[in-house]
């Protein structure tokens, strides 16, 4: 048969690859020639359409039908798209072991009066005594012990036989597919308990926590708080507002050095340009002037996050156009942290056709153990 290649159409008819006018003929036709080497070649008669394999494709003039023959696979895993963030916004206490229900910490309070009856004002309660004093003051200390559940999470990936060795015939290994989507799954449910805690267990995260003070944006000349119809100075007077609240709130103890904004936001701080200070943008505008860097105790840094979509008072997170959310905090241990254990798996079990294992670890909550060096401040 001419170039060997043959399929039968609906109709009964053999379509081979010998082609004219890239059409296809059939080899039913008397229509024929002879070659000088005595050998019958038939011409063939056109089809008046195109015709399909059973599979759905259309056959093309070359005879190549795309069943696999001409198609190159990529072997690379192509993972959904995801992503966290919670190791660059919060340091973990690495202390809890699995054997560990609760992660707790004490958080102590001092007090003493001031001695000769001077009262306890500013300019007063210092400790004096004197030659003769009978009544010392002392120190008073009340400690609180602060308890948050310490939760086990589990997960667990099995194979059959048979999958195993399909995907091993294919050369895309399923047991590390799963491995891969488990872990992925493990880190998005870590994000989540970091950022916004759990509703159902009443849990509540580093955005939602209510021991921390909320803070409306003021309104700027264009008569609302969105960053979008403020002027350069009056985003950088929103973000020194919100450092001096917070510095004044921990007693002028601490000043905040990281500050979490939505994307939309910080994509419009990277590209809007100030002009009278040399065309440089909105964000490092703020980088360079706000009251951290002129102290001289760092420089602040301003990251986007997801979990700030619509987390202010009134807004729905994740969805845009509603009341979105800043968070100005000091990013330190022992300041702000979360408790998790490291994943771990059991021996793999061999049940029937079955091969089984489990990985399980503990995650905490979020650890607000100085919650006045954090502040949230809506409408941005």
């Amino acid at each position: 048969m001419p170039d060997g290649g043959l399929h039968i159409t609906g109709n009964g008819r053999f379509v081979g690859r010998h082609r004219t006018r890239d059409n296809f003929m059939t080899f039913d036709s008397a229509t024929s020639f002879t070659r000088d080497n005595g050998i019958p070649v038939h011409a063939g008669q056109r089809f008046g359409q195109s015709y399909r394999t059973h599979d759905g494709r259309t056959v093309d003039s070359t005879g190549a039908f795309l069943i696999g023959e001409l198609e190159r696979m990529d072997q690379e895993l192509h993972m959904p798209l995801a992503e966290v963030s919670y190791l660059r916004d919060i340091e973990l206490r690495e202390d809890v072991t699995i054997a560990d229900d609760v992660t707790s910490f004490a958080l102590s309070n001092f007090a003493s009066s001031g001695g000769l009856g001077t009262g306890a004002g500013i300019g007063n309660g210092k400790s004096w005594i004197g030659r003769n004093t009978t009544q010392i003051p002392g120190i008073n200390l009340d400690i609180a012990k602060i308890p948050h559940p310490l939760r086990p999470w589990g997960e667990e990936v099995k194979w059959t036989i048979f999958e195993l060795e399909s995907a091993a015939k294919l050369g895309r290994p399923v047991d590390d597919q799963k491995h891969e989507g488990l872990k992925l799954k493990h880190q998005m449910d870590v994000d989540e308990q970091v950022y916004i805690g759990d509703p159902g267990f009443g849990d509540q995260g580093l955005l939602n926590q209510s021991s921390v003070t909320v803070t409306n944006l003021p309104n700027g000349a264009g008569s609302s708080p969105k960053w979008a119809l403020k002027t350069p100075d009056e985003i950088l007077a929103d973000f020194n507002a919100a450092l001096t609240t917070v510095w004044a709130a921990s007693a002028w103890a601490v000043i905040p050095t990281k500050a979490l904004i939505p994307p939309a936001q910080f994509g419009f701080l990277s590209t809007a340009k100030v002009s009278n200070a040399g065309n440089i943008s909105v964000l490092k505008y703020i980088e360079e002037n706000n009251i951290l860097t002129a102290a001289g105790r760092g420089k602040l840094d301003i990251q986007p996050l997801k979990w700030s979509i619509g987390a202010g008072a009134g807004g729905t997170i994740g969805t845009t156009g509603t009341v979105d959310r800043m968070m100005v905090y000091t990013n330190e241990k022992k300041r702000v942290r979360f408790p998790m254990t490291l994943l771990q798996r059991t021996p793999i079990q061999y049940d029937a056709i079955w091969h089984k294992t489990t990985y399980f670890g503990r995650i905490g909550v979020v650890e607000y153990v100085y919650p006045e060096t954090a502040g949230y401040f809506d409408g941005l």
